[in-house]
């Protein structure tokens, strides 16, 4: 997955209507989405513990939030908008898969201008803020929401249910465990499975579905202190996450480049994912933190191995004999290839490439070159070509087959081999015969 600057993803969603619904972890997928269609940098701490701010990045609050009255139950509203002359992008901050609030902004959606892209996810709030008999509720409102979603938004429009991020070992702060789960543990256990039956329902309807649980199962560093929110470089891989999985599902072709770096993983300060480096300073905790390349090694200037000490050197062996050159001979000069006209190569479905992302129709195949010749195509006798080697752009690149077993490794260490037993037959005691 290669990392996307702030110029691509606006082209990326040029004239796009984005709509993301979800909790305070949804609403930083918000934030970093909208920072990113402006410039390249990373959220700061401050901005991902606010909220209901009346204003984010140029971006405006349309409703709750400190516009009413701030606090943390289940009636909790706020809705955002981030609005450019070819971007539009809005939140909704939900507490439930499907509720008279949910139905409210579907009804919404469905008179309005309709979205091209919706990002959701429904979990946290479902299974720790409505009893202990909530499983069966939460089934039902999934069953209930996708339905409604299959029934309100367009057939051009792309649904992508994010699954509930994991938690931490240690839960605190604001958000409190409930009585019905009383550990963490038991947390973590109902995130999973309230997962499970949420990506089967939505792949039921025909959505695609984004599995963050997966991608951040090993990511645990990113947490934040109370074990449910994460710091801005998580939240910045998700953005690139989400931004490949539309890319993709649209059919475009992202620029070709070195993949992300480990800075967005472990930060340009982290050495691995076990050891966190030095937080911040206050004077420039506030700021948004640049995106910086890993360091790139000084040139040496010294040798790889000293010169011996003293005056006497090594004497300098004979330069090798060089084999005699081939006498030189003049190229061959190729006649001119005859010009064809351009309608007799070229087809009329030929790619649209803009100037960093190609957008394939729905017909070619994935090795399609924008043009084609005729079957019926005939351009006289054949005339010599000479032999050039294929430039690297044109040379096929290796492929790699999924899902074929690898050849065991050789040597004493194969894996999931044993060494042969000794034969239990002893050999003969007395000397052999000789034949006659």
């Amino acid at each position: 997955m290669i990392h996307l600057l702030a110029s691509e993803v606006r082209q990326l969603l040029h004239n796009k209507f984005v709509i993301i619904l979800g909790d305070s972890v949804h609403r930083a997928v918000y934030k970093d989405l909208v920072l990113l269609l402006q410039k390249d940098c990373l959220l700061s701490p401050s901005q991902l513990k606010a909220t209901g701010e009346l204003s984010f990045e140029q971006d405006e609050l349309m409703e709750g939030g400190q516009k009413g009255v701030m606090h943390n139950g289940i009636n909790y509203r706020e809705v955002r908008e981030f609005c450019s002359d070819h971007h539009l992008v809005r939140f909704y901050f939900i507490t439930r898969a499907y509720s008279e609030y949910l139905e409210a902004v579907l009804e919404k959606l469905q008179s309005g201008e309709p979205p091209d892209v919706v990002i959701m996810n429904s979990c946290l709030w479902d299974v720790s803020r409505y009893g202990k008999d909530f499983w069966g509720t939460y089934l039902e409102n999934l069953e209930t929401l996708f339905g409604r979603l299959g029934q309100v938004l367009p057939a051009s429009c792309l649904l992508v249910w994010n699954t509930a991020m994991p938690v931490g070992d240690v839960i605190r702060g604001r958000f409190k465990l409930p009585k019905h789960l009383p550990t963490a543990a038991a947390l973590k256990a109902a995130v999973v499975e309230a997962n499970f039956y949420s990506f089967a329902e939505a792949k039921k309807h025909g959505f695609d579905v984004l599995d963050l649980h997966f991608h951040f199962r090993h990511a645990r560093q990113h947490l934040q202190q109370d074990g449910v929110h994460w710091d801005e470089r998580a939240h910045r891989h998700l953005s690139q996450l989400l931004l490949a999985h539309v890319a993709d599902a649209w059919n475009v072709e992202l620029p070709h480049r070195s993949s992300v770096g480990r800075w967005i993983k472990y930060g340009p300060e982290r050495d691995h994912p076990g050891q966190r480096g030095k937080g911040q300073s206050w004077a420039s905790r506030d700021k948004p933190a640049l995106l910086q390349s890993p360091p790139v090694p000084a040139p040496r200037t010294r040798p790889l191995l000293p010169s011996p000490s003293g005056s006497w050197r090594l004497p300098l062996p004979p330069p090798p004999l060089l084999p005699p050159q081939p006498p030189f001979l003049p190229p061959q000069v190729v006649p001119p290839l005859p010009l064809c006209p351009p309608d007799s190569y070229f087809s009329s479905d030929r790619t649209f490439q803009s100037d960093q992302f190609y957008f394939h129709s729905d017909g070619p195949s994935p090795t399609q070159t924008g043009f084609s010749f005729q079957a019926d195509f005939m351009g006289g006798p054949q005339l010599p070509v000479p032999c050039f080697p294929a430039p690297l752009y044109l040379q096929q690149t290796p492929v790699v087959h999924r899902g074929f077993p690898r050849p065991p490794p050789r040597g004493p260490y194969a894996l999931w081999r044993r060494r042969p037993r000794p034969s239990k037959s002893r050999p003969p005691t007395g000397p052999e015969p000789r034949p006659q």
